[in-house]
C-alpha cells in the first residue's frame, strides 16, 4: 500500500516558508503522493495555487488535488487549471472530484447547490473532452493546454454512498473513501460497494482504491486532533462536533501505524494521511513510521 499526505491547506501557519518545507520533505520520501482539498470559507489556501506551487518544489510525488468540488467551477476551466498542474508537475497529477458537503461555499461563489451530482457527471465528460484537445463549442479552437499524460489525468471520484458510486462507475478511474479514524470495517464497506458498481456497471477491472484518515504526531498531538476535528465538523453542531472529535485517537505513533494497517486491510491502494496541524514534524514523523513499517 502507498502512503501520502495532505498539505495542512487550511492551517493558517501554512506561509511560504512552512510550504517549501513540507514540500522538500515530503519529497524526499517515503510517501507516494502530495494533496490538498478545497474548501472557500475559512483560512484555507486555494487549492490550485497551492499544489502548483507543490508541484514546482518537488520531483517525484504525485500531485493530487483531493478532492476538486468540481461543481463549484466552471469545467472548462477545471480542465485548463488542471492540464496546466500537469505540465508544471510533468504529468505527476492524478484528480480526486467531488461534490462537497458544505452548502455555504457553494453560496460563497454563487453555484447552484442543486443538481450537483448531475452537473458533475457532465462536468467530468468536459474534462476529458477538452483534455482530448477537443473545441470548446462548434467552430471554435480547442481550448489548451494539453495535458502531460495523454487523455489528461486518472480521476477517481469522491463517492461513497450506492447512488453517487453508481454514477461514478460510469466514468471514474477509482474511488477516494474517508474512514476519519481509519475503521477497517467502515472502508472494507466503502471498497466493497465500489467494487459491486463496477461490475454493475460492466466494468473489467476494479477500480483504484484510495482511503483517508485524520493524524497527529506533532507535539501533544492528542489535544491538538481532537481540536482539529472539532473546529472542522463543527456546522453539525458544537455538540455532535465535541462527540465526532473524542472518537479520534490517531495521535501517537503506534495508533498511525494502527491506522495504516487497518486500511491496507480494508483494501487500500493507497492512503492519505492528513494531518491536523503544520507543525513539520508531522511530516517527519509520519515518514518514520511509514519507513519502518
Amino acid at each position: 500500500m502507498q502512503v501520502g499526505i495532505c498539505l495542512p491547506y487550511a492551517e493558517p501557519e501554512l506561509d511560504r516558508s512552512r510550504l517549501i518545507d513540507w514540500c522538500r520533505r515530503v519529497d524526499a520520501g517515503p510517501f507516494s503522493s502530495l494533496a490538498s482539498g478545497e474548501r472557500i470559507i475559512g483560512e484555507s489556501r486555494e487549492m490550485t495555487s497551492l499544489l502548483a506551487a507543490a508541484a514546482v518544489l518537488t520531483e517525484r510525488v504525485r500531485i493530487v488535488p483531493s478532492l476538486y468540488v468540481l461543481p463549484l467551477h466552471s469545467a472548462v476551466w477545471a480542465a485548463k487549471a488542471i492540464a496546466t498542474l500537469d505540465i508544471f508537475s510533468g504529468g505527476r497529477v492524478s484528480v480526486t472530484v467531488g461534490v462537497g458537503g458544505r452548502e455555504a461555499d457553494y453560496l460563497a461563489v454563487g453555484a447552484p447547490f442543486e443538481r450537483r451530482h448531475a452537473r458533475m457527471d457532465e462536468q467530468v465528460a468536459t474534462l476529458r473532452r477538452v483534455w482530448r484537445g477537443e473545441p470548446g463549442f462548434e467552430g471554435a479552437p480547442a481550448v489548451g493546454p494539453l495535458p502531460v499524460q495523454p487523455g489528461g489525468p486518472p480521476i477517481l471520484a469522491g463517492s461513497m454512498a450506492a447512488k453517487p458510486l453508481a454514477r461514478a462507475a460510469r466514468w471514474a478511474d477509482g474511488v477516494y473513501a474517508w474512514s476519519g479514524n481509519a475503521n477497517r470495517d467502515e472502508m472494507k464497506g466503502h471498497f466493497d460497494r465500489s467494487v459491486a458498481a463496477w461490475q454493475k456497471a460492466g466494468r473489467e477491472t476494479r477500480p483504484r482504491q484510495v482511503g483517508g484518515f485524520w493524524y497527529s504526531l506533532a507535539d501533544d498531538a492528542a489535544t491538538r486532533l481532537q481540536e482539529y476535528v472539532f473546529e472542522y465538523v463543527r456546522g453539525v453542531g458544537d455538540d455532535a462536533a465535541r462527540m465526532i472529535a473524542s472518537l479520534m485517537d490517531r495521535a501517537s505513533p503506534d495508533a498511525v501505524l494502527e491506522g495504516l494497517d487497518a486500511m491496507e486491510e480494508a483494501g487500500c491502494d493507497e492512503v492519505f494521511l492528513v494531518p491536523a496541524t503544520a507543525d513539520i514534524e508531522e511530516v517527519e514523523r509520519a515518514a518514520e513510521i511509514i519507513a519502518a513499517r
